[in-house]
This record gives structure tokens, sequence and C-alpha cells, in this order.
């Protein structure tokens, strides 16, 4: 087992990418904190990964909320004795509009858990990491948020392209600086990710353009190399990948995996 002894915290872990990840970790052996706001679903995630053998414990937690994100992360500690791990996964995708109609309440929602949420969750970690010397955050970013690569922002999508790039900064800032306590931090960069959360995003995109949630699978997936969105389970090997030794010279990067998504 990977994980084995690790303990575990995933945002956003009741569900779609975050439940992915977090049965990855439990199959390899770790005990997990999931932690998100849909409360049903966590228990429900949480009683399923129970039933398989793991140690799981579910937090209702807005992570845009600072008292909160405190709060989650005491009671993960106070309950398995220490945090190995942290994976950034909540995430929203905000409103589908031109910033000339863009509500400045939307657009500080999607930076509130997107950007500020992960930096909160990050900052209550690694109190607990750096005296132990040992560490490991994942962010879970996305293509529209990576820079220097000709393909970064979406038209109608400009909050989140850029609380996701500023994901990408936190990774890379933060490495630096607790690097020297022996954690890593270093994100996965995805596309189109089958599941809740790309429909939602397409049933976004289809009512601004006034088309529907196939046409715009279409249009999206047309650049893909394998024809196809990744599946939840294939980002979660990824953040297996990074939790574990296997990744041990890596911090401060992004692992792109998009199927082959291409301009």
């Amino acid at each position: 087992m990977l994980l084995k002894d690790q303990v575990a915290i995933v945002t956003g872990g009741g569900k779609g990418i975050g439940k992915a990840i977090a049965k990855a970790f439990v199959d390899q052996g770790a005990a997990v904190a999931i932690c998100g706001t849909d409360w049903p679903r966590l228990q429900e995630t949480a009683n399923e990964l129970k039933s398989c053998g793991g140690r799981v414990l579910a937090v209702q937690t807005d992570i845009s909320k600072e008292d909160q994100v405190i709060r989650m992360v005491e009671q993960a500690v106070k309950e398995f004795g220490k945090i190995d791990i942290l994976v950034n996964n909540s995430g929203i995708a905000g409103p589908s509009c031109y910033v000339v109609d863009m509500k400045l309440e939307e657009w500080n929602q999607v930076f509130a858990v997107d950007l500020t949420g992960a930096m909160l969750c990050s900052r209550e970690v690694l109190k607990h990491m750096i005296p132990r010397k040992s560490g490991n955050i994942i962010m879970i970013g996305a293509e529209g948020g990576r820079t220097g690569d000709g393909r970064s922002g979406q038209p109608r999508r400009t909050p989140y392209c850029c609380a996701k790039m500023g994901v990408i900064g936190l990774t890379e800032s933060l490495g630096q600086e607790v690097g020297p306590y022996n954690i890593r931090v270093n994100c996965i960069s995805a596309a189109a990710v089958r599941g809740d959360r790309w429909n939602r995003v397409l049933d976004y995109k289809a009512k601004a353009f006034g088309t529907n949630r196939e046409e715009e699978a279409k249009k999206e997936i047309k650049s893909y190399s394998l024809g196809r969105p990744a599946e939840e389970s294939e980002l979660a090997n990824c953040a297996v990948y990074l939790a574990s030794s296997m990744s041990s010279a890596m911090t401060g990067q992004t692992l792109v995996n998009t199927c082959g998504r291409h301009i």
C-alpha cells in the first residue's frame, strides 16, 4: 500500500473528484478526513468508505470561512493524531457571463472558495506539518488557469480561470516556502472530467450560448487527442502518485491530466 498509515484531508470529498480521491487514498491504506458543505453526501461517502474498512471522518465545512477551516483541521488532528496530506479539491465553477455583466458577489464567491479556501486549508495544515518536517499538499487546478501554454483563459469563465491561475501561483510559491521543511506542494491540472461537475459546466455554457449539453460536450472533446474526457478515477490515480514516495523529488510542479487536450 502506497499510503499506509498516512492521514489525509480531502476537501470537497463527498462527491465527484474528491470522493474518487478519498476512495483511492483509503484503498492505499490512508485514513481520510473529508469535508464539504453537502452534509448528506459527506455522510453517505463516509459510510461507504467505512463499509470497505476505511478510517474516515466527515466534517461539514465551508472552506471560504476561516473559522470553519480551523475547526475542521483541529477535528482531523484530534481524530487521527496528525495530517500528512492535504488535497485542495473544493471548487465552484462560478458564472458563465462576460465581465461587463459580472456581479461583484459572483466574482468574490469564486475566489473565496477556489483560491482563498485553498490558502486557508494549506495554512492550517502547515501549522501541523512544519513542526514534523513532513507533509504533502496537492492542489486541483484546471487547464483554463494554466499559463504559458497558449491555452489559458476561457471567455465567460473569467473568475474561474483567474482563480485557477492563482492556484498554480499558490502551488509554486508555497512549494518554495515550505520545501526546507520537507513539505511538497504540487498541482493536478485537469480539463474535462466526466461527472457532475463537468455536467454543470456544460449546462452553464449551454445556457450562455443557447445550445444544449450534448453540443457543448462535442465542442469540448473535439480538441482532445483521446476523444474523451478524463475519468474521476484517473485524477485520483494522479493524486495517489503525488501523495506517495513515487513522486518524492517533485514539488512546485503542475501535473497535466487532460486526455491530450490541444488547440
